[in-house]
């Protein structure tokens, strides 16, 4: 049996997950993620490596846009097979991909807009990545399937999804292939998630491979325990609260926006922090958040106690959904202080950018960042100290506090993801570490190899593996 995986994204690079499978029985693409690393986007726009008409499937370990981002492009340019994932996921990808679209076609214009007022052509072609008549044409193809249960792909190719954490219906997921009495077990981690964090069950282990991709975003770096989290969100709201600014929160629609209202449902409900008016402004968090109300049957025994109780660990008195765009503009009129939960989590489009250019420049606020920021993000420019920002072709000076809880991260640090790893009874034949910048993902396989012995490479962009 022919068994080959080349890596097609996240390969010493945080997004863009994408991994081709090939066998004698088939092709499947895992994953069909996004570029949002400033210096990598222009990847997106590049033909994809293998014709999406002979692929047999696609399967999402998850619904975030650097795993699913890249699926209308895959369907305008000839896709026609079924795209396997939770049915959790399912539902968080229709809403990531149809706003995904809007906010292309959104700043196509407005930058088609700007450049000719300027008189100027930016580096990249002034029309969307794909619209939203593309969105809808993939939504109709994805195919919802059971944790725990293995689905046929292809002839000799079967996929089986496993509970990860991370964000409400991530999987990890196998790859049985058999041929001939042969066989191989591939594993596939996704994102993984933490242990004892709010809403979400923990990862489960999955017992046995002979090959795992693994992810490494924090594969160098251990969190501060997440029992910290209230304290530090504490002290940053009431802070700012006593200066009189906003708490701005650029915040992952998926996810982050979530925990972080459980959290603040708990020091409200504690009276920990002033009851100041909480904003969720991004349409897209709305919904996942209606979707979390949808999926209840996935959180952990701290939520079904809530639930118990009577209180939604996504809701609470004060919190206003700002739907629409004027409700989002009139946010910025309200006298006094609001903590306003905005998309996208690195800054890079969405109603935060407005929400940033309004307070940036103002010493008594607060931007508080409670997720990853990748390289070359405008989120990352700003944690790193720049005096400076640059928002729809306006410079605005960085004045205000710059915060950030690390111990809101929806992914595993280094510890987390060897005690994942530990779960596997027997040795894999080979790790390939992912998904991690390059210090992060090398950091990673030497932990790995160190820790368990076990044979690991750090792939690159395009590389092949033939898995004999």
């Amino acid at each position: 049996m022919s068994v080959a995986l080349t890596f097609h994204g996240a390969a010493q690079n945080v997004t863009g997950s994408r991994y081709l499978l090939e066998t004698d029985g088939g092709k499947v693409l895992v994953d069909c993620g996004l570029y949002q690393e400033r210096k990598l986007r222009e990847r997106n726009w590049d033909p994809f490596p293998v014709r999406p008409d002979t692929l047999d499937a696609v399967v999402l370990t998850h619904a975030h846009l650097d795993h699913c981002g890249l699926l209308p492009k895959l369907v305008r340019e000839g896709f026609t097979g079924s795209v396997y994932c939770t049915a959790a996921t399912a539902d968080i990808a229709r809403i990531v991909l149809l706003d995904a679209a809007h906010l292309q076609e959104e700043d196509a214009a407005f930058k088609k807009r700007r450049h000719a007022r300027e008189g100027r052509k930016g580096r990249h072609p002034e029309v969307p990545l794909y619209t939203t008549e593309d969105a809808e044409a993939a939504l109709p193809l994805l195919a919802a399937v059971p944790y725990d249960k293995a689905t046929r792909l292809a002839p000799g190719i079967e996929a089986t999804f496993h509970e990860v954490g991370h964000i409400l219906g991530a999987a990890a997921i196998t790859m049985e292939l058999e041929d001939g009495g042969r066989s191989r077990k591939l594993l596939f981690s996704g994102d993984v998630g933490r242990w004892d964090v709010p809403i979400l069950r923990d990862p489960i282990a999955v017992k046995n491979a002979d090959y795992v991709v693994v992810e490494s975003t924090y594969g160098n770096r251990l969190h501060k325990p997440s029992e910290q989290i209230p304290d530090r969100l504490a002290d940053v709201i009431t802070r700012t609260a006593r200066e009189g600014g906003n708490v701005v929160v650029p915040s992952f629609a998926v996810e982050r926006t979530q925990e972080l209202l459980y959290h603040l449902n708990e020091l409200l409900h504690e009276d920990r922090i002033p009851h100041l008016r909480v904003f969720v402004d991004s349409p897209m968090a709305i919904r996942v958040t209606e979707v979390f109300k949808r999926h209840e049957e996935l959180f952990d025994e701290e939520a079904r106690a809530l639930l118990a109780e009577g209180r939604h660990p996504c809701d609470f008195p004060g919190l206003t959904m700002a739907r629409t765009s004027d409700e989002s503009k009139s946010i910025n009129q309200i006298k006094g202080t609001a903590i306003i939960i905005a998309g996208s989590g690195m800054c890079t489009g969405g109603r935060i950018k407005h929400h940033l250019a309004h307070n940036i420049a103002r010493a008594e606020s607060t931007v508080l960042f409670v997720g990853y920021q990748a390289s070359g993000t405008l989120g990352r420019i700003i944690l790193e100290g720049a005096p400076e920002i640059r928002i729809h072709g306006e410079t605005h000076p960085v004045k205000a506090n710059v915060a950030k809880i690390n111990g809101f991260s929806a992914h595993a640090d280094r510890d987390e993801l060897l005690r994942w790893l530990a779960g596997l009874g027997t040795a894999p034949r080979h790790v390939f570490v992912t998904h991690g910048e390059p210090e992060s993902a090398k950091s990673f396989a030497k932990s790995v190899a160190e820790t368990h012995g076990w044979q690991t490479s750090v792939p690159s962009f395009g590389d092949r593996a033939v898995l004999d």
